[in-house]
């Protein structure tokens, strides 16, 4: 039998240390590393390359205020991004390889262009050798490369997957002089994750990633691909940070019940147009019942995909309304809907783990915090809020107050990112000569 105090040990150790506040390496600090190490394993590898050579895509991570879960039934959603980013360091390879090592996992991807292993479950690399796979469907790929990928952020929720799949195309694009635009890489993001990783997931993640600019919320209308973006107003100029609440735990969303919720989504949809007497697509999704359809016959859905429906139409409206607060430069109303939208998540889309429901119920309640819900699917990962700068301190002792006695598991796992918004994905190059 265990002791008696084995527990309370543990959780004593866990109250009593300081918020886990991580402040991530500086950007010119994460690219001095990425550089050395590529031009350690150049060196490796036999390549032919100097510093002047390597350049670096830095791909920032997103969060979703409004619009989660509905990307997939082709609905309208916001995004912006954040100033922590996946970052990969390439260079040219003499040949049609490419090898790529990771600064947080263990292992490395080796392959040839002409022969792309099919996906392994669970390995980091099936994202190169997709994004290659999915470029080599449309485009002429001759030269392969060698490059070095890593991020400071915890994983899980903040579209890591995206980000850097993102990386590699534009990595490979300008290794074979490709001419391929933002929408275009849109759609190999998707067909990177929907046709070689197997997740069924819809375009909010990469849009967000390579259309954003700062302090404007990016709005993608899922079913047009029409993506723009709304402005804050400069007077008065809003004054917010974004918050990110690592829970400690991580996830794979092809392992997860993502694919379920957008099987359910679907069925939903089926049951509501053949209720209404409409054409059924081939594809069919809720983008294509009207409001209408669902209040008259959303009665007759079992469950839960009645609940499913219920929170497609209230996040669409969610979004509408939030994004006219946002030009309006109303951060009390618009946080007001993006808690509004993770409540909803977790009562009518049924995701959030025990971890992140915690969160976002200490977040929802502290002073400070105009609007949260857990981020990406809501299995696992990060919880995100819209704060007030001057309440980091009460926020983060919130947390630390809560989160550690509620789940002493992640005691000494969970971690809090203070953030700003960020623009989109670019490519860097040496500032001069071989000085990065």
């Amino acid at each position: 039998m265990p002791s008696s105090q084995t527990n309370p040990s543990v959780s004593a150790v866990a109250i009593s240390r300081r918020p886990p506040i991580v402040e991530n390496p500086p950007e010119e600090e994460q690219i001095a590393r990425l550089v050395d190490r590529i031009m350690q394993a150049g060196a490796a590898q036999g390549a032919r390359f100097g510093r002047e050579d390597v350049r670096v895509v830095k791909a920032p991570l997103r969060i979703c205020p409004l619009g989660a879960h509905i990307d997939h039934q082709l609905g309208i959603v916001t995004g912006m991004t954040i100033d922590q980013s996946v970052m990969l360091a390439f260079a040219p390879a003499a040949d049609e390889s490419v090898y790529i090592e990771s600064l947080n996992f263990p292992g490395e991807a080796r392959f040839d262009l002409r022969h792309i292993p099919a996906q392994t479950r669970g390995d980091w690399a099936n994202y190169v050798r997709g994004a290659v796979h999915a470029l080599r469907q449309r485009h002429a790929v001759s030269r392969g490369m060698i490059g070095v990928v890593g991020g400071a952020m915890p994983i899980g929720g903040l579209s890591s997957s995206a980000a850097v799949t993102t990386a590699y195309l534009l990595a490979m694009e300008a290794i074979n002089d490709l001419a391929v635009d933002a929408y275009e890489n849109v759609e190999l993001c998707r067909l990177t994750e929907n046709g070689y990783i197997g997740l069924n997931n819809g375009i909010l993640d990469q849009s967000v990633i390579l259309f954003s600019a700062q302090d404007y919320l990016t709005r993608i209308d899922c079913e047009t691909v029409e993506i723009d973006r709304a402005p804050a107003p400069h007077e008065p100029a809003m004054n917010y940070e974004v918050l990110v609440v690592y829970s400690g735990v991580t996830h794979t969303l092809a392992g997860t019940d993502y694919n379920n919720r957008v099987a359910e989504c679907q069925a939903a949809a089926r049951q509501l147009l053949e209720a209404d007497g409409r054409p059924l697509p081939a594809d069919a999704r809720l983008r294509h019942v009207t409001p209408e359809a669902f209040a008259r016959h959303g009665g007759q859905l079992a469950e839960p995909l009645q609940r499913r429906a219920r929170h497609f139409f209230g996040e669409m409206e969610r979004v509408t309304r939030g994004v006219d607060a946002w030009q309006r430069g109303d951060l009390v109303e618009f946080g007001r809907l993006v808690t509004e939208s993770g409540e909803s998540s977790v009562k009518w889309y049924e995701c959030g783990s025990p971890q992140l429901i915690t969160l976002y119920d200490i977040l929802r309640e502290a002073p400070g915090v105009y609007g949260t819900r857990f981020s990406g699917a809501g299995f696992r990962g990060n919880c995100i809020a819209l704060i007030d700068p001057a309440a980091r301190e009460t926020i983060a002792e919130a947390v630390h107050a809560r989160y550690p006695q509620a789940h002493p598991d992640e005691a000494a796992r969970y971690s809090i990112h203070f953030c700003r918004p960020d623009g989109s994905v670019r490519l860097l190059t040496p500032s001069g000569g071989d000085n990065w």
